[in-house]
């Protein structure tokens, strides 16, 4: 699902479920050593499908422990994203030679919860979104557009290390699958343009930055 909305300078590996084989460095054990079962199979997960991307990439795995707002610490010359959701992990790498940045998420094809878009839409984004929902009912607009700005985030970070909060892009989703986030804070990158896609009970959303 992920790796159709990306180009092919980037690699990735995705999970439906969690492999036994999938393991932690100590490193990582660490950081999850108080998290709930639930937390630490996905942790798990995702560093396993990075672990695997990064192989194919021809780069040594090393542990991608939470930094700075979570953000995982790729090995030096790549570029990378992480995203996982119930029923869903994956992970996208590349060589900083080929991309600025990536970003990635996924979501659960379903409405948000009841005031969640109130939170995190603008009001522009909350009339398109109404009328989205009117002209192609049965897709998660809402939901779309929450992810996509996650997937904004996990781009704009690396490149500022700044939080970003909901208010500060304003998203235009589209019927043919893509997005274009308008940044409303001083950025080096002004506008982001991603992809999105519904697939058999999940909803993925990406975004790559290309040199």
């Amino acid at each position: 699902m992920i790796s159709e909305l990306l180009p092919a300078p980037v690699l990735v590996e995705t999970a439906y479920a969690d492999p036994p084989e999938a393991r932690l460095e100590p490193e990582e054990e660490a950081a999850v050593a108080r998290a709930v079962e639930s937390r630490r199979r996905e942790f798990t997960t995702v560093r396993h499908c990075a672990r695997l991307a990064l192989g194919r990439l021809g780069v040594p795995y090393r542990p991608l422990v939470p930094g700075l707002r979570g953000a995982p610490s790729w090995p030096d010359g790549v570029i990378g994203s992480l995203t996982h959701c119930a029923g869903f992990r994956a992970a996208a790498v590349a060589r900083a030679g080929d991309v600025v940045s990536v970003g990635i998420d996924a979501e659960p094809a379903l409405p948000l919860p009841e005031g969640v878009l109130d939170a995190i839409a603008l009001p522009a984004e909350q009339r398109r979104d109404t009328a989205l929902s009117a002209a192609h009912p049965g897709v998660p607009w809402d939901r779309i557009l929450f992810s996509a700005k996650e997937s904004v985030y996990k781009t704009w970070f690396p490149l500022t290390h700044t939080f970003l909060d909901f208010s500060e892009a304003e998203l235009t989703l589209r019927p043919d699958g893509t997005f274009t986030a308008t940044l409303l804070v001083p950025s080096p990158l002004p506008t982001l343009d991603g992809r999105w896609r519904v697939h058999e009970g999940h909803l993925a959303t990406a975004i790559t930055v290309l040199r």
